[in-house]
C-alpha cells in the first residue's frame, strides 16, 4: 500500500512530495522537492518516486533470490495499491494517458499533454508493475494521506531554508525487536 502527496508554495512555485509505503510491519516514507515546479509535477513525481523505489527492490531482490535459488518473498508479487488525493493523477494514468498516446500526446483540444515526460515515465513503471490507483480525499482525515502532506510542507520548508534547488530524505521504521532497519527484501 503506498499513499504519495505533492504541492507547491504558490503554484508554480518551492514544491515537495512524498510518499508512505507500507507491506505488513514494513513501513517506509520518503520526501523531496524543487525551487521552481509546479503541484501536478510533485503529485506526479511522489508517484514515479515510489514505484521507481519499489521497481529497485523488487529487481534487486529478484536477482539475489535467482543467484542464491531461493524462492521470491511474498512482498514481490504483492498487488500494489496507490492512493492518492489528486484526481489528475488518478484520472491521468487511469483513463486518459491511452488517449494521449494515440493522439501523439494530445488533449482532446488537440493541446500538448503538460508534464508528458513525468506521464511517460508513469506509464513505463504502471506497465512493469500493474498498480492500482484509488482516489483518497485530501485533508479528510486518513493518517497516511496527512502524513504525506506534512511531509511536502516538511520538504519545502526544507527546501526554502537551504535555498537549493532539490531536496530529498527517506526514512525506513525500526523493528523494535531487534532496532535493525526494516528492509524490503
Amino acid at each position: 500500500m503506498v499513499y504519495t502527496d505533492g504541492g507547491c508554495k504558490g503554484n508554480p512555485g518551492p514544491g515537495g512530495w512524498a510518499y508512505i509505503m507500507r507491506f505488513g510491519e514494513r513501513y517506509r516514507e520518503a520526501w523531496g522537492g524543487k525551487l521552481q515546479t509546479t503541484n501536478n509535477r510533485m503529485e506526479l513525481t511522489a508517484v514515479i518516486s515510489a514505484l521507481s523505489f519499489l521497481k529497485e527492490r523488487i529487481d534487486a531482490v529478484r536477482a539475489s533470490c535467482i543467484r542464491r535459488n531461493i524462492p521470491l518473498p511474498n512482498w514481490v508479487g504483492a498487488p500494489v495499491r496507490i492512493f492518492t488525493d489528486s484526481k489528475y493523477v488518478k484520472n491521468g494514468i487511469s483513463e486518459w494517458i491511452d488517449s494521449w498516446k494515440k493522439r501523439g500526446w494530445k488533449t482532446t483540444a488537440k493541446k500538448t499533454v503538460l508534464n508528458r515526460d513525468l506521464w511517460e515515465t508513469l506509464d513505463i513503471l504502471c506497465t512493469e508493475l500493474t498498480p492500482q490507483f484509488e482516489w483518497v480525499e485530501g485533508h479528510a482525515g486518513n493518517p497516511d494521506n496527512e502524513r504525506c502532506d506534512t511531509l511536502v510542507g516538511q520538504a519545502v520548508k526544507e527546501l526554502l531554508q537551504q535555498v537549493a534547488p532539490a531536496v530529498y530524505h527517506e526514512s525506513e521504521k525500526e523493528d523494535t525487536a531487534t532496532d535493525a532497519p526494516i528492509q524490503f527484501d
